[in-house]
């Protein structure tokens, strides 16, 4: 009696190796002497698609099936795919948009860390995708579902994630294929094959102890929580309960980013602001919004701290364990950097930034730099600019951003008295502060324009509409019409030709 084909769909993201796990499964199956085929459609560069990779594979020897050949189709149909295997949590949530499994049949494995993509970065708000959207619709459209962060065990085993993928597609029991002759195809291949058999046994196992998983994830995340001090603990079992773990974070976050002085700040500022809305009857909304927009907002990112970023000992190892560097192995890092005249005013005192400015003129464009950060004089200059961290406090971008938080910070509280409801649409435009540059420019406008309209008594509903406006058009006009203001003039983008490299070697040869 003729059997049905093993269908196998495989969604890889760019330099994840799924070309090389397709090559594996070939081998594999035609070490076994199994009919095989497979094609593949090429992924999208910028995280906006995965390459996919279609196989089937008929479970039984060519001898065994008396000179006849099986039909084996080039492409996967809805809901008729036996395992799914994807790189990435938004990747399988791809697959079953589009329909291919089915929840008689179809084993869903993927891993499930995020590389977001361009449309999720791009966006002014939190653009995230709802990674529980997927989980939800796997139960629901899949027959079994084995999801774990291989991301994190491929690096720890000093290898790429198709290996421990690989491994899971196996423990999985839908691949007809026995694990030794699996390893075995690893081997063949030749290449970093210690590495990979580490990926692929990690895998293996995880996928084959699946009722451990959960528990093993949640035990990973609470070892990473750290000691708090004593007093940082009292203030915050004063604070109301959903502020207190937003406060911890930001408290631990800015103490990193500057020093325990700067965190307690912070922690002071969230305090007041509890404290008035507690005084109006709430129960903590206000706060929660503040504690965490106020964090992150206090954390403005700047060329101090990408810096500091750089040549932190964990960032290197983690390069190494990107690349698969072995011990001894000499790395070559090159730091791609574009600051711009706002940027460098930015560290200067507020008089000195304003002066340079004025001179600068409107035409401030920035410069790209190549710093080799594996060489001496290259992590010496990143050393040397990360060294500005403890005159952050003097620099011009600090004076301006603490004192647009404090108009912020007195809206809120101004209007917790009157209208609790308003006050927390005003904490949740802390959303609007973002980025550097002109994202920073433009969320500051933002924001300056609906503080404007709640200084003059806009109601809620007013405040919740603009926030919506400005979060959804970043160039403002939204916004400008939601507030019944004039829409602001479009901004000219200058157009530059440049003469490419090889054109002006051919004119001076």
């Amino acid at each position: 009696m003729m059997q049905k084909p093993v269908s196998i769909l495989v969604a890889a993201l760019g330099g994840e190796g799924g070309g090389v796990l397709s090559d594996w499964i070939i081998d594999v199956a035609t070490a076994l002497d199994f009919p095989v085929q497979s094609t593949s459609v090429p992924g999208v560069a910028q995280r906006t698609g995965a390459t996919t990779y279609y196989l089937e594979v008929y479970p039984q020897p060519r001898a065994a099936l008396g000179g006849r050949q099986p039909v084996l189709a080039l492409t996967p149909g809805p809901g008729d795919v036996d395992l799914v295997a994807a790189s990435e949590l938004v990747e399988a949530g791809r697959v079953l948009q589009n329909g291919l499994a089915d929840p008689a049949r179809t084993t869903l494995v993927f891993s499930t860390h995020r590389e977001y993509a361009v449309a999720e970065k791009m966006q002014m708000g939190d653009g995230r995708y709802d990674g529980e959207r997927v989980f939800d619709a796997a139960r629901e459209l899949a027959r079994e579902v084995i999801a774990f962060d291989m991301r994190d065990i491929a690096w720890r085993q000093g290898t790429i994630i198709n290996t421990v993928l690989f491994g899971a597609m196996v423990g999985s029991g839908r691949l007809p294929f026995p694990r030794d002759a699996c390893e075995a195809a690893i081997r063949r291949s030749g290449k970093a094959v210690e590495a990979s058999l580490r990926g692929f046994a990690a895998g293996y196992e995880r996928a084959a102890a699946r009722s451990q998983a959960a528990a093993e994830e949640r035990e990973a995340a609470a070892a990473q929580s750290l000691p708090l001090p004593a007093e940082v603990d009292a203030a915050l079992a004063a604070l109301p309960p959903p502020v207190r773990p937003l406060a911890a974070e930001g408290w631990a976050q800015l103490a990193d980013y500057q020093d325990a002085a700067y965190a307690r700040r912070y922690l002071e500022q969230v305090t007041q602001v509890c404290a008035r809305e507690r005084e109006a009857g709430g129960a903590g909304a206000v706060g929660a919004e503040v504690a965490r927009f106020l964090a992150l907002w206090m954390g403005y990112e700047d060329v101090v701290r990408v810096a500091e970023l750089k040549t932190r000992g964990e960032r290197l190892e983690r390069l190494r364990r990107e690349v698969g560097a072995k011990p001894g192995e000499v790395l070559r890092v090159t730091e791609y950097l574009k600051p711009g005249m706002e940027e460098l005013c930015s560290l200067l005192p507020p008089r000195l930034a304003q002066w340079l400015e004025r001179r600068a003129g409107p035409q401030r464009r920035g410069f790209a730099l190549r710093l080799r950060s594996d060489t001496v004089a290259g992590f010496a200059a990143l050393c040397l600019l990360r060294g500005f961290k403890r005159w952050r406090p003097r620099s011009a971008r600090y004076a301006t951003e603490q004192a647009a938080m404090r108009r912020w910070l007195a809206a809120i509280t101004a209007r917790l008295a009157d209208e609790p409801a308003a006050a927390l649409e005003l904490a949740r435009c802390g959303n609007l502060i973002k980025g550097y540059g002109d994202t920073a420019a433009r969320g500051r406008r933002s924001l300056g324009l609906i503080l404007d309209a709640a200084e003059q008594g806009a109601d809620a509903a007013t405040l919740r509409t603009a926030r919506e406006a400005a979060l959804a058009d970043p160039a403002g006009q939204a916004l400008s019409r939601s507030l019944s203001l004039p829409e602001p003039a479009a901004r000219p983008v200058p157009v530059r030709l440049v003469r490419r490299r090889q054109e002006e070697d051919a004119l001076t040869s």
